[in-house]
């Protein structure tokens, strides 16, 4: 079994991010640079996207522990988990009872919202099918329920000409969204990633998304161009080339590809964000490397570097 180093001594130094995180001015500083404005640093948790996959008995879970064990077991090695299951629907309540009760305070879950608002209806009359979710996610308790991800497809020009059409569309859905509740916002067509976009984010405290895919901006690019916090938290998402992945393996027990490099740019990214006292959450996919709990461990593996030296 790969050891997750550092994920429970890190619980002791978390601390709670600054009261005006939101408001939290950017660094004057390039990513990779020394930090210029120094501010109370912020809480910053980090798990995989799902608690289960195929490999992981006998390389995560020990052999033979029965499947409704698992998240019990996941909960002592890390603080959050995204859930990938809501995406394909709404759980049932006794579900989402189920989790809360097989983790210990102060674990959190991240949920991505159902795919037939985000894909089939794209945002359009489904206000029912997202209270709904909303609903069902608050089962959970405020203490446990965290960000819900808006993950949308790439867009061709036959569902939204342009980006303009997207937001158009968005907008109102935005204003809508629950004061009260944490969301943040994926979207998969990089022109896209513009500042009208960052503003109307920011307007209603909605994180954008900053994703590690094939096709999509590293984030050293992204931060060069805009500044990609939107909200009072950061949303990560470790995701990699899943089409290229699939050639080698779909079985998740071992990392096949060297993420050390690209990981340690993410560390930078994190360490500057949290001092600029703005929460991070990050999830790292298994099509990322090839098995998410060794990519968890090696990113706070580089974390703790980099603490250390700071």
């Amino acid at each position: 079994m790969v050891p997750v180093k550092g994920a429970q001594t890190l619980a002791a130094q978390w601390i709670a991010p600054a009261r005006n995180a939101s408001l939290a001015p950017r660094p004057d500083s390039k990513l990779g640079s020394a930090i210029v404005a120094q501010q109370t640093e912020a809480e910053i948790r980090v798990g995989t996207s799902a608690f289960t996959a195929a490999g992981w008995e006998g390389a995560f879970y020990p052999a033979g522990m029965q499947p409704r064990d698992f998240l019990t077991y996941y909960a002592t090695k890390f603080n959050t988990v995204e859930v990938d299951s809501t995406f394909y629907r709404t759980p049932a309540r006794s579900t989402i009872t189920g989790w809360a009760n097989k983790t210990p305070p102060g674990f959190v879950f991240a949920l991505k919202v159902p795919q037939v608002i985000t894909h089939e209806k794209c945002l359009e009359d489904c206000d029912d099918d997202f209270q709904n979710f909303v609903d069902t996610a608050d089962g959970l308790g405020k203490d446990k329920l965290g960000p819900m991800l808006l993950q949308f497809p790439y867009f061709n020009r036959t569902k939204f000409k342009t980006g303009s059409e997207f937001l158009a569309r968005l907008h109102p859905f935005l204003r809508k969204l629950p004061k009260d509740h944490q969301f943040a916002l994926e979207i998969r067509n990089k022109n896209w990633l513009d500042e009208k976009l960052m503003e109307i984010l920011r307007e209603h405290n909605v994180a954008l998304a900053v994703i590690d895919q094939a096709w999509m901006p590293g984030i050293t690019e992204l931060a060069s161009r805009l500044d990609p916090i939107t909200a009072n938290f950061t949303y990560v998402r470790w995701l990699g080339d899943r089409k290229a992945i699939e050639e080698q393996t779909k079985v998740w027990d071992k990392t096949i590809v060297d993420r050390r490099a690209a990981l340690s740019r993410w560390v930078d990214y994190c360490y500057q964000t949290t001092r600029r006292g703005i929460k991070v959450y990050a999830y790292a996919n298994n099509h990322y490397a090839g098995y998410a709990p060794a990519t968890v461990a090696l990113f706070l593996e580089l974390w703790e570097k980099q603490k250390n030296k700071s």
